[in-house]
């Protein structure tokens, strides 16, 4: 038996369910079947088609009420024919001439076969091997007498029907008949691709009559015809018949035909398939409309996909006798290219008559007509295994392949989601996003790449897939535009460009047409309503930090990740975002734009916890607030997954001991740290641990008592975000002195000196910036929003730190620079005020500022830690006792405590240590401050 992958069995491949590659274009190479046990038997068939030189496709009697027959693939035993052509692959040599020879002799006629073998079958058609007769003429002789087919090599005894085909084929090698003509085949190309300037062609052959043959009936109206061009070239192209629509006849199993679809096809089947007919083209297709479109008009495409014409046999039209045999509707938008010659008309009193004789289609005369439907016609595609890290709107996704972990960009083909631009589409732009959001994100799914769509305009190059989750049977394409949140496109342009799956999507789309879902549905809904900011400042974030303290674990939706440890969550049931910071860890900052760097790892944290936590379901918890209204707390991924625990252990943070060491998994913090290290994953890629050790050693060694240096300060800037924190002016030193010479300078340079056009700051430069009271002052830009046009500062001879628009800063003259900061950051030292989680903590802080604002102090720096200063307060009228300060009176008033954990100096202090217990234990057994309901302190 040959292989068998011919055009012109394509219809009968598809109802064979034999592989194929798209709608319309080649069958794929069959497998050679293996023969079951020999079957003998005489059957006579009334209709036969071609497939190849030595191939046919027999049909016995119609069923009853003209139900089609069943098929029987035959291949003729022993012979082998030259195989046709596909898109792909040239005809072999004498591959038409042989299987025209054979189809001009069968086709349409009585034939009598033999089965030798019945060959496996996934379906109920038939297929075997054996011989064929007609008129007492075995087929296969005949093939060999024309010299159009070879005998196989026998691996068997020859028979005397052996010798004598051997004998035949001889005498047509030695006459040079068919295959053995020692000139070879007269030369012609065959398209068996749609012409590429459709415009063109229709352009050339409009209104002529082309013969042709019919190659495929893929239902009742539409065919594949090969166009016998006059300069002898073959042209394969589409046809509707133009004024008729037949009812859909499915090509896959799991596909549903219509009502009556089966008969239609038959009935142009068994009329035209293999015959030579004449063609004449009429027109390109015209396009239609999709939901909020207003218009249907469109250029037409440069490659389409099929064309309108007439397909005319000796025996008369075939569209009029299917309209006649009701199994056909008349498409009335062809009436204006058929009006001419009355062709419009005739259609017209058919339908009628079949209307009058209510047969087939027209039992119910007001039943619907049935749209058209597009086809795929793709070339090979790339099918990779990957996970959805982000969806972009209703028909645009992330995948990020799982054998590169490479992110991808794709757009689902033959999709159009709905436009978040557009007012109207807006309500239904959010509600197919989140349809995608929750089916796909972070799921496993297989991507196949139908075409790539090129860059065009503005638009960049974008690889277009069909996208299958579920053990890969459901295509989320055909679920969205059931659901009516997208629309499939109507293809102007390039036929190839295309689902393969686009009938399946026309029928979802039809599915929702019907039900009147979504954007079906003709509700025009009102645009989603922008959700609250409530991290916009620190004013307004503050008065929700208690609430969600008292309400625990909420339910979120992690909207975009800004950095490896700051997200943007949505909260859906009040339509509230805020920014959340991680608390305890610390990610490696991200360049924010394009003057700015990434530390080491930022880009790679990022990129993590994108993949990770984008547009995730979730749950977080707030501790706190940072003045820039961001809420510093804990996000949970599937109820258990603690980020900042996975990104310490991933090496992509790193643990920030001063705010780690209060949460309850502070062990489970430092113990991922631990494992980070060991393995040396990012960050630690360069861990020593032999020089931490030895850092500790000296660290410890640095905590001892520091000489004694008292200083007079005050205190310039209070801070109160992640515990009591404050900047001093050291006085009565030529810092001091120059500075205000220099702010008389600054003050009169800024009346005199233009403002700088343009000027847009950087992180980390020094700036001069106006303060709220209207003066200008030494500031150093601390982060910059380009499209707020604001710049965070911190003013670096005070201390303190405010937001200024771009207009309010400038660049900062070189002759005010040479002065060092005059602000110094400091803490108090022993101690920690009460926390903001205390009812005592306003008290407190209120406690401090009478205590210090305003006022010329004392200090003495207990320990350095960095720039920071851990200081003893002394007020010069108040503390007599050279162990007295502000320290000892917060915790003696019960509004501070003893801090063991962030003060590992503070045994080197020992009479320091004794007084403050003295102080502590004084306010525990007066009931001061915190202490009001008892021994409130941790145990140590």
């Amino acid at each position: 038996m040959v292989d068998n992958d011919e055009e012109e069995a394509k219809g009968k491949l598809r109802l064979l369910n034999y592989p194929v590659n798209e709608a319309w274009e080649q069958p794929s190479l069959f497998a050679r079947p293996v023969c079951h046990a020999c079957q003998i038997a005489l059957k006579l068939t009334e209709y036969s088609a071609v497939i190849s030189g030595d191939s046919l496709v027999l049909h016995g009697p119609p069923g009853p009420n003209g139900k089609p027959p069943k098929e029987r693939v035959l291949h003729l035993a022993d012979i082998t024919a030259p195989r046709m052509g596909t898109a792909t692959r040239e005809d072999e040599p004498w591959a038409y001439e042989a299987r025209e020879y054979l189809r001009s002799h069968v086709v349409g006629k009585p034939i009598t076969f033999t089965v030798a073998h019945n060959l496996p079958s996934n379906d109920e058609t038939e297929r075997a091997i054996g011989s064929a007769e007609i008129a007492g003429l075995d087929v296969a002789s005949e093939l060999l007498k024309a010299g159009w087919a070879k005998l196989k090599d026998l691996k068997r005894e020859p028979t005397e029907a052996d010798t004598k085909k051997k004998d035949l084929e001889a005498e047509a090698k030695t006459a040079g008949k068919g295959v053995w003509n020692p000139h070879g085949p007269k030369a012609h190309a065959v398209h068996y691709m749609m012409p590429t300037d459709s415009q063109a062609f229709i352009s050339e052959w409009k209104g002529k009559s082309i013969d042709a043959i019919v190659e495929q009936v893929k239902d009742g109206s539409t065919l594949r015809v090969r166009l016998l061009l006059p300069d002898g070239d073959h042209q394969f192209v589409n046809i509707t018949l133009a004024g008729v629509r037949s009812p859909r006849c499915a090509n896959r199993p799991e596909e549903t035909t219509e009502p009556f679809g089966e008969e239609a096809k038959w009935f142009t089947e068994s009329r035209l398939l293999q015959r030579t007919v004449k063609v004449t083209l009429l027109s390109l297709p015209n396009s239609t409309a999709t939901p909020f479109q207003t218009s249907a008009s469109a250029p037409a495409p440069a490659t389409a996909s099929i064309f309108i014409g007439t397909v005319l046999h000796p025996a008369g039209n075939v569209a009029e006798h299917l309209v006649a045999s009701g199994l056909a509707r008349v498409v009335d938008w062809h009436a204006g290219m058929l009006a001419a010659g009355g062709a419009m008309e005739r259609l017209r009193q058919a339908e009628r008559a079949a209307k009058e004789k209510r047969v087939n289609l027209y039992v119910n005369t007001a039943g619907p007509a049935a749209k058209s439907n597009g086809h795929a016609a793709n070339g090979s595609s790339s099918k990779f295994d990957g996970t959805v890290i982000r969806v972009w709107s209703g028909d645009q996704i992330s995948v990020a392949e799982k054998e590169s972990n490479k992110e991808r960009r794709i757009q689902l083909s033959s999709t159009r989601a709905p436009k978040v631009s557009d007012p109207k589409q807006a309500y239904y732009a959010q509600e197919a996003r989140e349809f995608l959001r929750k089916k796909l994100i972070g799921k496993h799914i297989k991507v196949r790449i139908d075409f790539v769509r090129p860059k065009e305009g503005e638009f960049d190059e974008r690889e277009c897939a069909s996208v299958y989750f579920g053990n890969a049977s459901s295509n989320v394409a055909e679920q969205l535009i059931e659901k009516g949140l997208a629309s499939v496109v109507r293809h102007r342009r390039d036929d190839e460009d295309r689902s393969p799956d686009y009938d399946k999507l026309m029928a979802a789309e039809q599915v929702a047409v019907s039900e009147a879902r979504g954007i079906h549905s003709g509700k025009e809904l009102p645009a989603p309503k922008q959700p609250l900011n409530i991290s916009e400042a620190n004013h307004r974030a503050t008065p929700f930090v208690n609430g969600f303290k008292r309400q625990g674990r909420l339910p979120g939706v992690v909207e975009y990740v800004a950095a490896g440890s700051r997200f943007k969550i949505l909260i859906p049931k009040d339509n509230q975002v805020l920014t959340l910071v991680l608390g305890g860890i610390r990610a490696p900052r991200t360049a924010r734009n394009a003057s700015e760097k990434s530390e080491p790892y930022g880009a790679e944290s990022a990129e993590f916890a994108t993949r990770r936590y984008m547009q995730r379901d979730c749950e977080f918890e707030v501790h706190d607030v940072d003045k820039s209204g961001g809420f510093i707390g804990v996000l949970y991924l599937n109820k258990t997954e603690n980020a900042a625990i996975t990104l310490v252990r991933e090496g992509l943070a790193t643990v920030h001991s001063y705010t780690a060491d209060s949460l309850p998994w502070a062990k489970q913090l430092y113990d991922a740290e631990e494992e980070a290290k060991e393995a040396k994953r990012k960050i630690w890629a360069d861990y020593d641990a032999e020089a931490e050790v030895a850092a500790a050693v000296e660290q410890e060694e640095d905590t001892g008592a520091l000489k004694a240096e008292y200083q007079d300060i005050i205190i310039s800037d209070v801070r109160t975000h992640n515990g009591l924190n404050f900047s001093i002016q050291i006085l009565n030193t030529e810092g001091i002195e120059h500075l205000q010479k220099l702010m008389r300078e600054f003050s009169l340079h800024h009346k005199t000196v233009a403002p700088t056009a343009g000027f847009i700051p950087k992180a980390n430069d020094l700036v001069s910036a106006k303060f709220s009271d209207g003066q200008w002052y030494r500031a150093r830009v601390r982060r910059v929003s380009p499209i707020k046009k604001e710049a965070e500062v911190t003013f670096i001879d005070y201390g303190n730190q405010d937001t200024v628009g771009f207009k309010d800063v400038r660049p900062l003259d070189p002759r005010f620079r040479s002065l060092p900061s005059q602000a110094h950051d400091a803490r108090l030292s022993f101690v920690k005020l009460v926390g903001p989680e205390s009812e005592y903590h306003t008290e407190a802080v209120d406690r401090f500022r009478q205590l210090c604002e305003g006022r010329k102090l004392i200090a003495n720096t207990d320990f350095k830690e960095g720039p920071l200063r851990h200081l003893r307060l002394m007020d010069a009228e108040l503390h007599t006792d050279p162990l007295a300060s502000i320290n000892v009176d917060l915790i003696r008033e019960g509004l501070a405590t003893i801090d063991r954990k962030g003060c590992k100096y503070l045994q080197s202090y020992p009479q320091v240590l004794k007084k403050l217990q003295e102080a502590l234990a004084l306010a525990k057994r007066e009931r001061l401050g915190i202490f009001e309901f008892g021994d409130v302190e941790e145990d140590d």
